[in-house]
């Protein structure tokens, strides 16, 4: 997704970790338009994420106006409507910095240039609103831990609670981040984000990839002291990290019932959670990055204890790729998902599509399609969310278009 915010990073952190992005197989796929797709009555996730950091979707630039911002933002929201989306998925927390008048964290910088500098209006509030005006879902995405892009403490606003208790926070691969291992952090970032369930009749708490973060070749994690006094009863640092982050899933899932018992709580996490190379439980993929074992993150496990309402697992690899193959994840979590009762929603690579630098099904306008008609063989598949709206606005090679001719004739309803 980006370069320094979201889905981008992803295919960085794939491709310096692993040769992750090394061509594929051809596979028979079906006829546009043959799977049993559910009809507009059951209800269909359609989804559009919108990024704000480093202004990857919106506001287009810092700085401008108040009135141009909530422009932009009502542009992007009639867009979802007539193409017939049901859902935006608006990033609210891009770096530990909120866009609503929080009562834990400055204004973020995204939308004036100055971190904690008020830009003259509720954007999430607004984005409630109109969106709800519109028939559309808003689901608000925050990110728990990351503090900043770099790692100079000193450029953060002087009352940003990050420079008020620098022990909260550990530099690395060129970025700030909250520690996960400390119980006051998991506390605070949950009060943050919960500010925003309290104040906004938002729809949904939807959290993306970022747990601990992707391994960058040569560096280290310092969360030795942490460990050293709060990770006694595990026998591994991996162990603990891991229960650091199914405290913090399972905790906010509480947490959300009790501020807003209406609001769901989802998940988007890195495509793949284990190679069955590493482990028989995981999918027929040879990814370089497991999201159990890298990020500390065991989105299986949260799928089986019915933590969160919906999944939305980031499968941004085409069908037949040798590596991950998209059919194949697809079917993995279609089975993971099976008979617990939360919902399986997938995130869609649309910012792939017509990029040069990828293999030659993305030049294809119908390999989006084609997703959507393997997606319709799995009962489990409740809809798709495509990263991201900017990509949605150019539609490089029409891909959005296409899907769209091909699957949403008509608008749904939401899966609730």
């Amino acid at each position: 997704m980006r370069r320094l915010g979201r889905r981008s990073f992803v295919m960085g952190a794939v491709s310096t970790v692993a040769a992750l992005m090394t061509g594929g197989d051809a596979v028979a796929v079906p006829r546009p338009g043959a799977g049993r797709h559910r009809s507009a009555e059951q209800g269909e996730m359609r989804g559009v994420w919108i990024a704000t950091v480093a202004n990857i979707d919106w506001p287009s630039a810092t700085g401008l106006s108040a009135a141009a911002q909530e422009a932009e933002l009502i542009a992007h929201l009639d867009r979802a409507v007539a193409l017939k989306l049901n859902t935006v998925v608006l990033q609210v927390r891009p770096t530990a910095d909120a866009l609503w008048p929080s009562s834990f964290e400055p204004w973020a910088e995204c939308l004036t240039g100055v971190q904690g500098k008020d830009p003259g209006w509720d954007p999430l509030g607004t984005a409630v609103r109109e969106a709800h005006a519109r028939g559309l879902e808003l689901h608000a995405w925050f990110n728990p831990y990351r503090v900043a892009n770099h790692t100079d403490p000193s450029r953060l606003v002087a009352t940003h609670p990050a420079r008020l208790h620098p022990d909260w926070v550990l530099p690395y691969g060129g970025k700030l981040y909250y520690n996960p291992g400390l119980p006051e952090v998991r506390t605070f970032v949950q009060d943050a984000m919960l500010d925003a369930v309290s104040r906004y009749a938002i729809d949904a708490v939807h959290w993306d990839d970022y747990f601990y973060p992707y391994p960058v070749a040569g560096q280290v994690f310092d969360d030795d002291d942490a460990f050293a006094e709060h990770g006694g009863d595990f026998a591994d640092k991996a162990a603990w990290r891991r229960d650091n982050t199914d405290r913090l899933v399972r905790e906010t899932a509480a947490r959300i019932k009790e501020v807003r018992s209406g609001t769901r709580f989802g998940i988007s996490p890195f495509g793949v959670w284990r190679n069955a190379s590493t482990d028989p439980t995981g999918s027929d993929t040879a990814a370089g990055v497991e999201t159990y074992d890298d990020l500390h993150a065991d989105t299986r496990k949260w799928v089986k204890e019915g933590w969160i309402d919906y999944i939305c697992p980031q499968i941004y690899w085409n069908i037949g790729f040798a590596a991950a193959d998209y059919a194949k994840l697809l079917s993995w979590w279609a089975g993971t998902v099976k008979g617990t009762g939360v919902d399986l929603y997938v995130g869609e690579a649309l910012h792939k599509a017509g990029d040069p630098a990828q293999p030659a099904a993305w030049q294809d306008p119908a390999e989006l399609s084609r997703h959507l008609d393997l997606a319709a063989g799995h009962p489990e598949v409740g809809g798709h969310v495509y990263f991201s709206a900017k990509h949605v606005k150019a539609d490089r090679i029409g891909a959005m278009a296409r899907l769209v001719a091909d699957h949403y004739s008509t608008r749904a309803r939401t899966p609730r």
